[in-house]
């Protein structure tokens, strides 16, 4: 049990509850809201301005005229990265406000949301505002009396979609490359984790961004974000979130006007322990590479595969490991895992973890904990086989299936046998065959020994239906302009 010296009383004051449309505060135009609940309680925290089709409209409508007409058109490249520079040290400023809004909306820990989040914020925010003035295009030595030049223009109006499991990293990873290439942006937090989103939204008007450069709109995403992915004044669409979800909006982008579309979608990372590794490392990294962020990442490393040699020690001591991780509020400094961040998140896992029951071998947790809030025991199956439910499907919660496999070749087409193609990661101290797998797996990012490092200069996202396109990094920028070739007769 805590004692009192660990725990913080959170003491942050929620400010931002409607929509930001315009540089301007508004209620949605139905009238509506819905509460923002706090996952560890499952009480109401505030009320929430609901966006639908009519506000959609208004917030595009004044996207649209920032962006043709407006300053931020008229700026330079440095002043645009000069604002954003001001937004990330408004966000640096208010770090410990804005880690307890992320702790209380979405339930992580206050000390990673502190420690993790928020650096890995500020710091794409700092990287993107570096690259705003430096956008270039070349030279082209083409046949004939010509001069040709390329140069990089903005798309436009861009929707973006955010997802509720890292609220304030998602957000920079959508805004950065956005707000630097000149675009302008109508996003939708997601309604499980709005009050973060929001609050970078109060910050942004105070570092100076013009009337409707930005523009945030909390809602559903059958309503909000479907009447943004088939709006016909949008020029292009971002999205993270589930591959269902993913065709959905690229269905609604096609049969509306063509308008561009990147997606970050769903993982079945395989995480391949070879039984040469490091096992003291190998053992935590696959702790950590499944159950960080309670195990709501898209890239977690959900399918343990370890070699044959070493598998039945790895199971034990994964097991006890996994027994060892504490849960529980957190604002307790001592809590390495919160709660699901809602009631269907922490339903939909409960039932995967009644599958494997059914199927494997239950090695550790395999139960709520508590009677309120929605935590979860973390839980280690065995004797994991490619056909079960819980080897197949993204699960999205602290739930690890450990497979058993005998060789690199084995291991590489098991690994490949996925929908999904997001990340992967090899422990092994032989080189060759890190290479090996670094070579083979078809997946977007591929970690030797070690697991979710991210860096705003590194990109990210997904072969096959893990994804289109690419976040984070100088291919980030490519998702948000449109290449101009210019010829002049000599």
């Amino acid at each position: 049990m805590a004692t009192a010296t660990t725990v913080m009383e959170p003491n942050v004051k929620i400010s931002a509850t409607k929509l930001l449309i315009n540089g301007q505060w508004v209620n949605s135009a139905s009238g509506k809201t819905f509460p923002s609940i706090n996952p560890s309680t499952g009480e109401e925290l505030a009320r929430i301005a609901e966006a639908d089709a009519a506000d959609v409209d208004k917030a595009v409508s004044a996207a649209r005229a920032a962006f043709e007409k407006g300053p931020w058109r008229k700026m330079t490249a440095s002043q645009r990265g000069n604002l954003m520079f001001k937004l990330a040290d408004l966000i640096e400023k208010n770090l410990d406000e804005l880690a307890q809004l992320e702790a209380l909306d979405n339930g992580k820990p206050y000390s990673v949301a502190r420690g993790a989040d928020l650096p890995l914020t500020i710091a794409c925010y700092r990287y993107y505002a570096g690259w705003a003035d430096k956008l270039q295009g070349k030279t082209i030595p083409v046949n004939g009396n010509y001069f040709t030049y390329t140069k990089h223009e903005p798309v436009g109006v861009v929707a973006q979609i955010i997802p509720w499991n890292f609220p304030l990293l998602m957000q920079a990873w959508k805004l950065g490359p956005a707000l630097a290439t000149g675009c302008t942006v109508v996003m939708k937090p997601a309604e499980q984790t709005p009050l973060s989103a929001l609050r970078v939204g109060e910050l942004a008007l105070e570092a100076g961004f013009p009337p409707g450069v930005l523009n945030l709109l909390p809602g559903y995403g059958p309503t909000a974000g479907a009447a943004l992915a088939r709006h016909m004044d949008v020029d292009k669409v971002a999205f993270t979130g589930s591959t269902e979800v993913g065709h959905l909006v690229m269905k609604a982008a096609a049969e509306s006007n063509l308008k561009r579309v990147t997606l970050e979608l769903g993982g079945k990372s395989p995480n391949i322990v070879f039984a040469d590794a490091d096992m003291d490392k190998a053992i935590e990294g696959s702790h950590f590479a499944l159950f960080f962020n309670q195990g709501q990442c898209c890239c977690a490393g959900s399918r343990t595969f370890v070699e044959d040699k070493v598998y039945d020690e790895f199971v034990e001591r994964s097991a006890a490991r996994a027994k060892k991780r504490t849960v529980g509020n957190p604002f307790d400094k001592n809590t390495e895992q919160g709660p699901q961040v809602d009631q269907e998140q922490f339903t939909k896992v409960m039932g995967y973890i009644d599958s494997g029951k059914q199927q494997a071998k239950l090695m550790a947790g395999g139960n709520r904990v508590g009677d309120k809030g929605f935590f979860i025991e973390p839980t280690v199956f065995s004797d994991v086989k490619d056909d079960m439910k819980i080897a197949q499907e993204e699960i999205f919660g602290p739930v690890m299936s450990i497979l058993r496999f005998k060789d690199i070749s084995e291991v590489v087409e098991r690994a490949n046998k996925s929908l999904y193609g997001l990340a992967a990661a090899v422990w092994t101290q032989d080189i060759t065959k890190a290479h090996a797998i670094a070579d083979n797996v078809r997946a977007g990012t591929v970690w030797v020994n070690c697991y979710d490092v991210f860096d705003a200069a590194a990109p990210f996202g997904g072969f096959k239906q893990s994804g289109i396109g690419r976040e984070l990094g100088e291919y980030g920028l490519a998702n948000y302009t449109e290449v101009k070739t210019v010829t002049i007769k000599l």
